[in-house]
């Protein structure tokens, strides 16, 4: 029958009386000084220890002490006596059993299996909770990179450029304990920048060249992560740490689209601006230019005004040399008559459809003079201009 179990027995003697009790299932080691035990003991294949408390080179007590600060591994005393002062010193010392030789032969194996079975079962409950704290470590951890995450994706829309946007994204990645360098790419500019603020020339080629080499580019302890218009070099990547690897190149990475995000709204936000100032730029150029052509329009209008009217006491004149009847004269002064009031009413509509054009001008100009244009008078303006068109 195999041996299911090896312990070690500390006597004075090679034919120690303990080792003639121990049956065939359990492998037994016999030494007779403290140095041969924890010789022994330092392989590491043993289960426990029998101690002779009537070992006298060294009290048992201070060899039990030394076992147990070494060794993880039971330890029970044997004694010749029945005496509670010293049971207590065995225990005291940290020992996990006292027998008497007197029950040797009817107990030893009981004992023995039963604390060898303890000893497993209290191993393998140690690996378990040191499972489950490694398990609540990096549950912990996650949640804590989440939370940061969180908090960085809802203060990202109070950056109003790149340099803000870059320092937020920098206290975010300061969690992490790695050192970056960032590039953020917009359709106004270009930002490169280290967690100081400022640029290294070379990380900044780099990034400008690898942007387009997909998600993840790594190289030693090195990485480029690429999101849209976000480049990030991580140059102390924990290689040799696979889940804080993975952990870092995920939980990154979304911080990388919240910063991508941004750029786009606030790409958005500086075309919108562009259009402002052009439309308002376009209102000004207008009005100055309706202001020029007022002034030559109503010239002209009162010109032709000048000539009917002109034309009207010529014709009111000649009458008198033509020979023409009463009725004749009745029905040219009514045709010139008619033609002074039609040009007069052309003229009025013309000076009023020039006053309406001025006055929307002038209203667009004070609308766009202001940074936060009201909306809903945005919207009343393209109704009335689909009205009219």
């Amino acid at each position: 029958m195999a041996a299911s179990y090896s312990i070690v027995i500390l006597s004075d003697n090679d034919n120690s009386h303990i080792a003639a009790h121990v049956d065939k299932s359990f492998e037994v080691t016999v030494t007779i000084d403290e140095s041969q035990c924890m010789k022994a003991l330092s392989d590491k294949k043993h289960q426990l220890v029998l101690v002779d408390m009537n070992y006298s080179l060294i009290s048992a007590t201070e060899i039990c002490k030394s076992i147990k600060s070494d060794f993880d591994i039971p330890v029970i005393f044997v004694s010749s006596k029945d005496c509670n002062t010293e049971r207590l010193e065995a225990y005291d010392c940290g020992a996990d059993d006292y027998l008497k030789v007197n029950d040797l032969s009817t107990e030893l194996h009981g004992r023995l299996e039963r604390i060898i079975i303890n000893k497993v079962a209290n191993d393998q409950l140690k690996m378990q909770l040191a499972q489950a704290n490694e398990m609540a470590f990096i549950a912990m951890s996650d949640t804590s990179d989440l939370g940061i995450n969180i908090q960085f994706l809802l203060e990202v829309n109070s950056c109003n450029n790149l340099d803000e946007l870059g320092m937020r994204l920098f206290q975010a990645l300061k969690s992490y304990g790695i050192n970056c360098s960032l590039q953020l790419r917009s359709q106004f500019s270009v930002k490169n920048m280290e967690a100081n603020g400022m640029e290294k020339s070379l990380e900044s080629k780099l990034l400008l060249e690898m942007k387009d080499q997909g998600r993840y580019v790594d190289f030693g302890h090195r990485s480029v992560m690429n999101y849209g218009a976000v480049s990030l070099l991580v140059k102390n990547m924990p290689v040799d740490d696979e889940k804080k690897y993975g952990a870092i190149k995920d939980n990154v990475f979304s911080l990388l689209q919240g910063a991508d995000a941004r750029i786009q709204a606030l790409d958005t936000l500086g075309i919108l601006a562009l259009e402002k100032d052009l439309v308002r730029s376009l209102t000004i150029k207008m009005k100055d230019m309706m202001s020029t052509v007022d002034v030559s329009y109503q010239g002209v209008m009162r010109g032709i005004a000048n000539i009917v009217e002109e034309m009207a006491e010529n014709i009111e004149t000649s009458m008198h040399h033509l020979g023409m009847d009463e009725a004749q004269e009745r029905s040219l002064n009514a045709i010139v008559e008619v033609a002074i009031s039609a040009t007069n009413t052309t003229f009025n509509e013309g000076v009023k459809v020039d006053k309406n054009l001025h006055e929307f001008l002038v209203y667009m100009d004070s609308l766009f003079k202001s940074d936060n244009i009201d909306p809903h008078k945005m919207k009343r303006i393209v109704e009335s201009l689909e009205k009219r068109s």
